[in-house]
């Protein structure tokens, strides 16, 4: 007897296909759920900076370039005649003074030289002498028409010549004076002695080009310095309205001040290779503290700024806007602002546009910050106005809002 396989309910399959799609439902509404729920905001925490208010104040407005000590003069001792150096009358290094005796060429063939020529001079006056006796003698016979108009003329020329040759002797003997003047060799000018380039003993020419000594003037001294031809009219509209402008020297390094001085001289021309001129400005140098030729750094008050806009220069930021301040918004929040720089002192920096007194901005902690940023301000600190006679470190146009 064969058993017979009935097929499946209709029911049952019916009811796994329901379950399917419910469950596909099911997951089709979580999924859709993730995909659009909204996330939770977290509002970030402020940022914790440094602000503080800027101020008005005085800037002073300097050029700093590299300038040469230059000495008012220097001279090279050349031996004005020919003969052995007989003494030398200082110390290398020493000071001395214009006329101060310095060295000695043996003057004794000049002397003979003189001798020769005063013995001339005696005679040539002794022969106008019988020149003129004879001229008064043939005068009085010319007179009385005993001698020859010729004679009497002749006469005359000889006395004239006489005397001619009288004068010359006196001539030779004013150069041999002079000559024995130049053996003794004194100083042109005051001012310090360098090394000696001749010992005594050494034969010199007046064809010489190394000289007894150098001598160079240390007390005062000038400092030579260039300064860009934009910055040329505002030194000049000072110069011509009668104001001293200061000049300080500092050592190589710039740390160390040397010297202050005065400007007192600009140059008449440009140099075109560069776009710069030339200025001196002289130092007391009392002190001895600026040897010639050494390199120093120049700083040049040209002027100083009056009720300027401060700000520290920590503040200023530089990057697509270009120069630019972190400006404190009243609802806590920093917004780029930007500003047009001026001078600045290394610590303080001038705002010629785009900030006003009173206004609040970042000077610390703007690596973190950025356009809307909330922050959360620290204790403020004032900027300090600088004094009118620090040295600054940068410049800028005398034209700029500076007061007279």
């Amino acid at each position: 007897m064969s058993e017979t396989v009935s097929p499946p309910p209709k029911r049952s399959r019916r009811g796994l296909i329901v379950f399917a799609l419910i469950l596909l439902v099911l997951i089709a509404v979580v999924v859709v759920h993730l995909l659009t729920r909204k996330k939770p905001t977290h509002e970030s925490a402020p940022i914790v900076v440094t602000v503080t208010r800027a101020t008005l104040g005085s800037m002073p407005v300097t050029l700093s370039e590299l300038g040469t000590v230059t000495p008012t003069a220097t001279v090279t001792v050349l031996p004005q005649l020919s003969g052995y150096l007989t003494e030398v009358g200082y110390h290398e290094g020493q000071e001395v003074q214009k006329g101060q005796f310095l060295a000695q060429i043996d003057p004794r063939q000049y002397q003979i030289s003189k001798q020769q020529a005063q013995a001339t001079l005696a005679k040539d006056r002794a022969s106008l002498a019988q020149a003129r006796a004879d001229l008064e003698r043939y005068t009085q016979l010319n007179e009385h028409k005993s001698i020859a108009q010729q004679t009497f003329a002749d006469q005359q020329f000889l006395v004239q010549q006489d005397e001619a040759a009288v004068k010359a002797d006196l001539a030779n003997i004013a150069q041999y004076d002079l000559n024995l003047a130049y053996c003794r060799i004194t100083a042109p000018i005051a001012g310090k002695v360098g090394l000696r380039l001749v010992d005594p003993g050494n034969y010199v020419t007046a064809s010489s080009t190394t000289g007894i000594v150098v001598i160079t003037t240390v007390k005062p001294t000038t400092v030579q310095f260039t300064v860009p031809q934009d910055s040329l009219a505002s030194i000049v509209q000072r110069l011509n309205a009668g104001a001293k402008l200061p000049v300080t020297a500092y050592s190589s390094d710039n740390v160390r001040e040397i010297a202050t001085g005065t400007l007192y001289a600009v140059s008449n021309q440009m140099a075109t290779a560069t776009g710069t001129v030339t200025l001196r400005a002289t130092f007391a140098n009392d002190d001895e503290a600026l040897f010639p030729n050494e390199f120093v750094n120049v700083k040049l008050l040209v002027d100083t700024m009056q009720n300027a806009v401060l700000v520290p220069t920590a503040a200023v930021q530089t990057g697509a806007p270009g120069d630019f301040v972190y400006l404190v918004n009243p609802n806590s929040t920093v917004s780029v602002h930007k500003v047009r720089l001026g001078p600045s002192d290394g610590k303080n920096t001038v705002i010629l546009s785009g900030l006003a007194a009173g206004n609040e901005v970042v000077t610390d902690g703007t690596d973190r910050l950025s356009d809307g940023a909330k922050i959360q301000p620290a204790h403020p600190q004032p900027a300090s106005a600088p004094a009118a006679a620090a040295p600054t470190s940068a410049a800028a146009p005398a034209s700029a809002a500076a007061a007279s």
